[in-house]
């Protein structure tokens, strides 16, 4: 098998990965000439750190990001406390990553480019993919430098404005409003603790004003600042007038801005995930305003959704795919879309992150379903020991690119290769785990398929 991905960002790469550890024959290609280089998605959900721990990517995404920082409040050039987007969290054995983290977009996908090549494959860049033809068997595409190549499956993760969606023919359904735009940036900034981040606002409305959140691995801030229907040029010239007029001149002083744009609210969602032998992930299917941080953590669920899936290669489980995703991201943008709104609106739990934000309740499961754990939620995690006495998790004993069939306290054999089983005492082959009993809701006899994604099968 061949499958040819046209994009090489967080998504692209995550599924290249997925797909190379099952020593599938893929290629990343981009049509960009460099590498991007800014912060832009730097808000790493909970869910995303468990599928990095499984990708082997886990301990650089966060020896390189720093986690969710407190935020000083100035109003009207006063300091008016300190607040954090969303509480920390206490691990729990169930939940080892309860907390987001920041890294900036450019270094997450630097990590995943070094880890794909661990498997032997690089990006392809100045590589636009100029055509495409897919018959029952194969898809034929064509590229910028003149190559026709022919792979059996095609996945569009080529941004919002994705060519594979257009040449699809793909109704991309949703709003474009020109009359808020926000500010963002990556910029130095003298005179401010780089510890913390910092929310500077008018005395007359707390949320009317700009947000500067810290970067890993050197001095810089991430800025945002709403702009409402106001054009101005995301210059260095231009964030510093924003910073002397709602934090007080000489309060901070600007310097290095490495990366700007000026974002509208573009929110829309792809009518479909596929046609075909052709499919489209994250920005290419699913548009996000950046309040609540679920855009690049979307895009890399859909990735790690559809590896496994285009791998095994069956009809019945490349059907999931659209129905699984498109349904979470129709869910998701719901959120984000709600706390855009807040946002203009001036209120200020706009800032707040709760639960829902964290991705970890994601769920596959059929509206029927009842109990507290069903096929198609997530699998938890679990500390366990091996008749050794060893203490594993189960996280550790899932990971790879194989399902896992979980049994607890079995009364049969099985000739499943990657069959773990969970008993009360100590046993031969096994591990043991109250624990896990009491995460699976589970009792002796009771078996579980767990998805190579981490869910219920």
């Amino acid at each position: 098998m061949t499958v040819l991905i046209a994009g090489a960002g967080p998504t692209g790469l995550t599924l290249a990965i997925e797909l190379a550890r099952r020593d599938i024959a893929v290629r990343v290609i981009d049509k960009a000439d460099e590498f991007f280089q800014g912060s832009r998605g730097d808000g790493l959900q909970p869910r995303t750190l468990e599928v990095f721990e499984d990708l082997g990517v886990l301990d650089q995404v966060l020896a390189q990001g720093i986690p969710m920082p407190a935020l000083k409040i100035f109003i009207g050039g006063r300091p008016a406390g300190e607040r954090r987007m969303g509480e920390l969290v206490d691990p729990t054995p169930d939940r080892p990553y309860p907390n987001g983290h920041m890294l900036g977009q450019s270094r997450t996908e630097a990590i995943l480019r070094e880890r794909l090549s661990d498997f032997g494959v690089s990006v392809e860049l100045s590589t636009a993919l100029t055509g495409f033809t897919q018959y029952d068997d194969r898809v034929v595409a064509e590229l910028s430098t003149g190559e026709t190549l022919e792979v059996d499956y095609l996945v569009g993760a080529d941004g919002g404005k994705s060519f594979v969606r257009k040449q699809l023919g793909i109704a991309f359904e949703g709003t474009t409003d020109d009359s808020f735009k926000m500010l963002l940036g990556d910029v130095s900034a003298d005179g401010l603790d780089h510890e913390y981040g910092y929310w500077f606002a008018g005395p007359d409305n707390p949320m009317d004003g700009i947000v500067l959140t810290p970067l890993s691995g050197g001095d810089q801030f991430q800025f945002g600042a709403p702009l409402g229907d106001r054009d101005l040029e995301p210059t260095l010239e231009t964030l510093q007038g924003l910073v002397d007029k709602y934090a007080g001149e000489g309060f901070a002083k600007l310097r290095d801005l490495s990366w700007s744009t000026v974002w509208r609210p573009n929110i829309r969602l792809a009518d479909r995930f596929r046609v075909g032998r052709v499919f489209i992930a994250g920005d290419a299917a699913h548009v996000h305003p950046p309040t609540g941080g679920q855009g690049l953590n979307t895009g890399v669920q859909d990735a790690y959704n559809l590896g496994w899936k285009l791998a095994d290669g069956r009809e019945e489980v490349l059907a999931t795919y659209e129905s699984e995703r498109r349904t979470n991201a129709a869910r998701v943008l719901g959120l984000s879309e709600d706390l855009m709104q807040k946002h203009i609106d001036g209120d200020e739990s706009a800032l707040e992150r709760g639960e829902e934000t964290r991705q970890l309740d994601i769920s596959y499961r059929s509206p029927d379903a009842t109990g507290p754990l069903a096929t198609g939620d997530r699998a938890p995690d679990s500390p366990v020991l091996d008749a050794e006495g060893n203490k594993l998790r189960l996280f550790e004993l899932f990971r790879g690119p194989h399902e896992t069939l979980l049994r607890f306290n079995p009364r049969t054999t099985t000739d499943h290769p990657h069959a773990v089983d969970i008993t009360h005492e100590a046993r031969p082959g096994a591990y043991t785990s109250p624990e896990a009993f009491t995460y699976y809701y589970a009792k002796d006899g009771d078996e579980f398929i767990i998805r190579p994604d981490g869910y219920l099968g």
